[in-house]
């Protein structure tokens, strides 16, 4: 029994010691490693600062600048790692590492593939420059002010001051209209007149009260007048004019303006803007006599 004892303890005092003339002899590159290690660190915080003032000058989402900024940290760090197990010559630990992490990322891949395409949408948004903060945009069948694009939803202000929010996916996937990219925006208005209007003097008074209406128009010419159509009680016609503006909320006041302007011009001159008309014919089959109702009429 001793003697099985005493063989144990010899063998771990040769492991020991074998492991002990490995670690003297790798102290150099040991040492290294750490360095390398500590150095990633401290090149990482420097380069996360730095990165993160650079993207804050072009993106304005605060998020955005954090996640490129954590990304980069953890690219360096990454790297050091890696060199340093280099320098260990642990090629087999770094290998099971690098297979580790790669079939990690494909299960959380396809874990969060939603997610993923939506932060990664909300990205590439962030980056775009005809989408920014506060411009006025049309998409998914809603308008609104943007207000916040994030990693995972973007989201404008309605006129009504309701707020949508979206997943970045659909806005990157669908049509969207940006009316602040241009700061000309044309305002179309429909109306009607009575049959009876003289159509020339109609069309004259109109242009020259959307002239005085609207400060930006400054001639009777920038105001386009068509006549449409013979509709079923008023003839109808339609107007078209620029104004200045990089919101559609300026387009309904210029509407607004407009209609108030015109009711007062046609009332004053005496011309009639109809309400449709219907007629309605009751056919029962009864014969009335007219003559035999004028009498009971006049009886009473």
């Amino acid at each position: 029994m001793k003697e099985e004892l005493q063989s144990s303890f010899d063998i771990l005092l040769n492991k020991l010691s074998d492991w002990g003339s490995a670690f003297v002899e790798n102290l150099p590159n040991i040492v290294l490693a750490i360095t390398v290690l500590l150095a990633a660190y401290f090149v990482a915080r420097y380069t996360s600062k730095g990165v993160s003032k650079l993207v804050s000058k072009r993106v304005p989402q605060k998020s955005i600048t954090n996640l490129i900024s954590n990304l980069t940290t953890v690219v360096v760090v990454l790297f050091g790692l890696f060199l340093a197990l280099s320098i260990l010559d642990l090629n087999d630990a770094l290998m099971s590492l690098l297979t580790g992490a790669g079939v990690a990322g494909l299960v959380v891949g396809l874990a969060l593939q939603g997610a993923l395409s939506n932060t990664i949408s909300g990205v590439v948004l962030s980056f775009r420059k005809n989408i920014r903060i506060g411009d006025w945009i049309e998409t998914n069948g809603f308008a609104g002010e943007v207000v916040k694009i994030n990693l995972n939803n973007f989201i404008i202000k309605e006129a009504d001051n309701n707020k949508v929010i979206i997943p970045n996916k659909t806005i990157l996937e669908n049509p969207l209209k940006n009316f602040t990219l241009t700061n000309r925006m044309r305002v179309v208005l429909g109306c009607g007149v009575g049959y009876e209007s003289d159509l020339d003097f109609v069309e004259n008074l109109t242009k020259n009260t959307v002239k005085e209406a609207i400060d930006q128009v400054e001639t009777v010419d920038d105001v386009e007048f068509y006549f449409e159509e013979f509709g079923g009680s008023s003839i109808n016609f339609i107007i078209r004019f620029y104004i200045t503006s990089e919101s559609a909320i300026e387009k309904l006041r210029a509407k607004n303006t407009v209609i108030k302007a015109l009711k007062k011009a046609f009332d004053k001159e005496g011309i009639n803007i109809p309400f449709p008309i219907r007629t309605l014919e009751f056919k029962t089959g009864l014969n009335v006599n007219t003559k035999q109702v004028a009498e009971a009429f006049s009886t009473n």
